[in-house]
């Protein structure tokens, strides 16, 4: 599908100052493109599927980088990036060779290179729905990270990609293979206190102490502020705990206090979550203070896990006493069984349609908030 010229304006000022012929120099094939190992099954056999990553960003450098370090089925086989000052030292550090080093020009010829299996996509928001169809056109699975996009109709175009093209797609939702966050799910689906009756899920991270022109802080780079940033894991939770989709949200913007940083997307938000049995989820997400908490109530006791959303220091305790889990590396374990999946041409446990349904009720939730906190029923 052709982009559209927002589209193409966001990635021209993304990418701006990248020169063509900067890496990707690709190994092709004359005979025959690679195929996915879901599209073909030619890399079954394979004991570990190759990933590369989109975005040389924070998070790539300091979590999966690294993470893929240690994975068991996958492995970091290429990079793709717009900063050329990066390469060299990825190369090195990684072993990375110049047949795997793409730029966003030429990302398109990853559909030859038979060493990368799928595709991480690690961009700003608004840049998500892009790479991942050209990813999936690529004949590559796909890994994006949340939120899946900016908007429903970018959410629904990548997932229609990927299915279109025989790939697999999942979103990275760490979260769901980190043993707290495990817990709480079996706490709350399972009723292992009776029904739950109410959920509290807050998220917050000052910004404040950071330069103000974060992309996170653009709202045509990132869609929204800290809802689409932190206050998704606060749905999540919510709809994990409960393990069903909630039916409507009232919300509303939290007041602005600092508003050289705050004039282009919201500072915070508050919001309820009502499940159809009744049970609501009250919740609140912040770039301007600090909170990491999901805790329930329940018919026959209670649970608490904080920080819940954390890469690491995570703590928890029920009615019943300490949770004592190991602090693991999450995105190990994320990538290793997302990778498994694929291999099998089997769903992620946090597939496309699960991004799909998170991003109707962030969109929900935005709507309720912009009409002063009305209910709105979220449309699925």
């Amino acid at each position: 599908m052709e982009e559209n010229k927002e589209q193409s304006a966001q990635r021209r000022r993304f990418i701006k100052g990248v020169t063509l012929g900067v890496g990707g120099i690709v190994l092709s094939s004359p005979i025959m493109s690679f195929m996915s190992a879901s599209a073909s099954g030619d890399n079954n056999n394979r004991k570990q599927l190759g990933i590369a990553l989109v975005g040389l960003g924070g998070y790539s450098t300091n979590q999966l980088a690294p993470a893929l370090q240690e994975t068991e089925n996958c492995y970091l086989a290429g990079i793709v990036t717009g900063t050329p000052s990066k390469i060299d030292d990825w190369k090195k550090k990684y072993d990375i060779p110049d047949k795997n080093v793409y730029n966003y020009e030429n990302f398109d010829e990853i559909a030859n290179n038979d060493d990368i299996d799928i595709v991480y996509v690690v961009l700003p928001n608004a840049l998500h729905a892009e790479y991942v169809i050209r990813a999936a056109k690529a004949k590559k699975h796909v890994i994006c990270e949340k939120p899946m996009a900016t908007n429903v109709e970018d959410a629904k175009r990548m997932l229609d990609a990927c299915n279109e093209n025989g790939v697999q797609l999942a979103i990275g939702y760490r979260l769901h293979f980190e043993p707290y966050n495990k817990r709480v799910m079996e706490l709350g689906q399972q009723q292992v206190f009776g029904k739950v009756k109410s959920i509290t899920a807050n998220n917050s991270s000052d910004m404040t102490s950071k330069k103000p022109n974060l992309w996170r802080l653009d709202k045509e780079l990132a869609g929204g502020g800290s809802l689409m940033d932190l206050g998704i894991y606060a749905v999540q939770g919510a709809v994990y705990t409960m393990g069903e989709k909630p039916v409507a949200v009232a919300a509303k913007y939290g007041e602005v206090t600092k508003p050289t940083f705050f004039h282009d997307v919201e500072q915070s938000i508050n919001w309820e979550l009502e499940f159809e049995d009744g049970v609501k989820a009250k919740s609140n997400s912040s770039y301007a203070e600090e909170q990491n908490e999901l805790s329930a109530e329940a018919e026959n006791g209670w649970w608490n896990v904080s920080p819940a959303y954390a890469y690491e220091g995570k703590k928890g305790e029920t009615s019943e006493g300490e949770m004592d889990y190991p602090n693991i590396f999450e995105q190990v374990n994320q990538m290793d069984s997302q990778a498994e999946s694929f291999r099998n041409s089997e769903k992620s446990i946090v597939p496309g349609e699960m991004g799909l349904r998170d991003m109707k009720i962030l969109m929900a939730i935005y709507e309720s908030a912009n009409a002063g906190g009305e209910r709105v029923v979220i449309q699925y």
